[in-house]
């Protein structure tokens, strides 16, 4: 199988509100957009993107019509400092604080509307206690 696209879909009660999340404090634009889900996609980068589903749409499985929950999405970053800024700024709940892990990222964790937890991320070098966890060139450096 050859995977052409990746994208999380998250389902939620209020399609447009979480839609309106993603757009003001990430950046993402609809491609497409109805009343039951919305196709987003980075502005700053083609490949990313997310969808946002009204859970209870026929389209889905009645055992599987569920809030999404449990989920956190990643978004690795050039610069969390800024995007931590702008967040404590925009007043969105900050969960986890801006800081240095050992096991190498430079993170801070926020929620969405519907508590679907966002980890922004950079990269930075592990510790030496962490280092020899990583394949050969996956750490940074």
């Amino acid at each position: 199988m050859k995977t052409t696209s990746y994208y999380p879909v998250i389902q939620t009660a209020d399609v447009a509100r979480t839609a309106g999340f993603y757009r003001e404090h990430f950046r993402f634009v609809a491609l497409f957009e109805i009343d039951w889900y919305v196709h987003l996609q980075s502005s700053e980068d083609e490949s990313v993107n997310l969808a946002i589903l009204r859970y209870d749409h026929e389209t889905i499985p009645d055992e599987a019509r569920k809030l999404s929950q449990g989920l956190i999405l990643n978004f690795e970053v050039e610069d969390p400092d800024t995007v931590y800024a702008a967040a404590q700024r925009a007043g969105l709940p900050i969960l986890r604080s801006l800081r240095d892990e050992e096991f190498g990222q430079r993170h801070f964790i926020t929620k969405d509307p519907n508590g679907v937890l966002i980890d922004v991320i950079k990269p930075i070098p592990p510790s030496e206690v962490f280092a020899d966890s990583y394949a050969e060139d996956a750490a940074a450096t």
